[in-house]
């Protein structure tokens, strides 16, 4: 006679119980397995499903484990731990919609659960979600102050909205709770974005203390003996996270740059190929097209042209080489940079007397930031950090008036069909990636450059010398060809502009740039800055 089963019947402690030491000592397998042949005789018994779920996602079965968890909740949908649980594995399988629902729903049924909020918060931010995520993780820290870990993604996210000095604040507070090398090391990347490089070396040096297998540390500490000078102590640096992790893409990518500035090529391209980072595949074929390796520089320009890659470096090189070679321009990004090059003015500084201009010039004076050594800069110094995202006020004052001007840029170029237009960040979506003033003296200059990780780029100006007539002393001077490239000709278009105070020059990262070299005894001082969309 066939043996029929009740839904409602529940297996007894007695059953239950080895199966749970399985879970418990890590038998992950053996502990699915019973779950499963437990299920066949209890199919209602909601801890069997919970269990089984477990044990196939902490094996990594994330498909299985997510439709176990469904088949609980199809039981009880009221326990928001097993939301929780299936919003996890959803966020492994990057259904990540899904996994916030979930969390969502886990809050709904359990307001005061801590780890549900951080989870949602979490899964928020990594949609870039920010101000949702923001308000999770605070949810999470009002339940269990004691939550280090939520001050700590909470920083993170306070960060990436420019929201330094709140960022450092929180990632403070994360320490004073447990100090662990993750929260030295986020703390020293917010100092160091507020320019800080002292105060942020010492808190790499602290996360090293922690844990000296700190592959991102080493490369950070790396960054800041950079950006001082101290190419020796970088190198050393960058050469020790390689040796915890020979891939670290930022190592990589730091001693790739290293060997480019030293003019050696060849060795560059291994270290750029290998880091995976950023432009590394352009910077790669850079280095290819300055030692005449042609067929191969070719070979990868078609192949990222054909991929649709959006890329300024990529415009950069296309646009050379085909000036250089006579031959089309087959990357219509950005095509015609110089174009796209808009000389105006700030009328807010431009207007004699300007207190903003006061303003701005005095918080430059007394703002305590890190100058940044470059190379190409003479008789000048270079602020480090990000200064249109430091509170100050006269630098948000400024960064508001950026801001109005490239909404003007974009829709003065609204009419242009080509990818840098289409894919210009919205309103709502303008950032500065990467911000600086630049104080020159006598005899300075800055040596032709462009902005390999920008989109557009520009140059704010609050201070000129005195220059004759007809001169083009300090003036800004732009082209498609710069920085020594290799060329067979002279057949490259430039322009120069000769700026005044409270003028802004807005321009593709693409381009070459320089500062023409000036001979008055004043001070040239002005904000240049990057931005590009969130995506790119």
């Amino acid at each position: 006679m066939k043996q029929t089963f009740s839904y409602n019947r529940q297996p007894s402690q007695f059953e239950i119980q080895p199966l749970l030491n399985l879970l418990h000592t890590g038998r992950l397998a053996q502990a699915e397995a019973a779950a499963q042949s437990l299920l066949k005789r209890y199919p209602g018994a909601f801890i069997l499903h919970n269990v089984l779920g477990v044990a196939q996602e902490q094996q990594g079965k994330y498909a299985q484990a997510a439709q176990t968890y469904r088949n609980a909740l199809a039981i009880d949908p009221t326990v928001a731990e097993i939301h929780i649980n299936l919003g996890s594995v959803y966020g492994q399988l990057g259904m990540a919609d899904e996994a916030i629902a979930c969390y969502r729903k886990a809050v709904a049924l359990k307001p005061n659960l801590a780890v549900a909020w951080f989870n949602l918060g979490f899964a928020l931010q990594q949609q870039a979600q920010w101000e949702e995520a923001a308000a999770a993780y605070r949810r999470a820290i009002a339940i269990e102050p004691g939550f280090y870990e939520a001050y700590g993604n909470l920083g993170t996210v306070l960060q990436r909205q420019g929201k330094l000095v709140d960022a450092v604040a929180c990632y403070e507070k994360g320490l004073t709770i447990h100090a662990d090398a993750r929260g030295y090391y986020n703390l020293g990347t917010a100092l160091h974005d507020l320019g800080k490089h002292e105060e942020a070396a010492r808190c790499f040096l602290q996360a090293l203390e922690l844990d000296p297998r700190y592959a991102d540390a080493h490369n950070n500490l790396g960054e800041i003996f950079r950006d001082q000078g101290n190419m020796d102590q970088a190198i050393l640096c960058y050469q020790t996270a390689m040796e915890i992790d020979p891939d670290h893409p930022r190592a990589n990518y730091n001693m790739g740059e290293f060997f480019y500035l030293a003019k050696k090529y060849e060795q560059a391209i291994p270290y750029f190929e290998r880091s995976r980072y950023l432009d590394f595949q352009e910077r790669a074929m850079e280095c290819l097209y300055r030692i005449g390796r042609l067929e191969e520089f070719r070979a990868k320009l078609k192949a990222m042209i054909k991929s649709g890659s959006k890329s300024m470096m990529l415009a950069t090189l296309s646009t050379h080489h085909a000036t250089n070679y006579g031959v089309p321009d087959e990357y219509d990004f950005c095509p015609d940079p110089m174009r796209f090059v808009w000389h105006t003015r700030i009328p807010e500084l431009a207007e004699p007397g300007s207190p903003l201009l006061r303003e701005v010039l005095e918080a430059i004076d007394r703002t305590p930031i890190a100058a940044r050594k470059q190379g190409r800069l003479y008789a000048g110094m270079q602020s480090a950090g990000n200064l249109l995202k430091l509170p100050e006020p006269a630098f948000q004052k400024l960064a508001a008036l950026i801001k109005q001007k490239i909404i003007e840029y974009r829709e003065r170029f609204a009419h242009e069909d080509c990818q840098l237009i289409r894919s210009f960040p919205k309103d709502d979506q303008i950032e500065f990636s990467s911000s600086w003033y630049l104080k020159m003296k006598k005899g300075g200059s800055l040596g032709s450059h462009i902005h390999e990780e920008g989109w557009i780029s520009g140059c704010v100006y609050l201070k000129l010398p005195t220059r004759a007539p007809g001169s083009t002393e300090a003036a800004f001077a732009y082209s498609t060809d710069g920085d020594e490239m290799p060329r067979l000709h002279d057949n490259f278009p430039s322009q120069v502009v000769v700026q005044s105070v409270g003028d802004i020059v807005l321009f593709p990262s693409s381009l070459y740039h320089r500062t023409i070299p000036f001979s008055a005894d004043e001070e040239r001082i002005c904000v240049a800055f990057d931005l590009k969309p969130t995506a790119y």
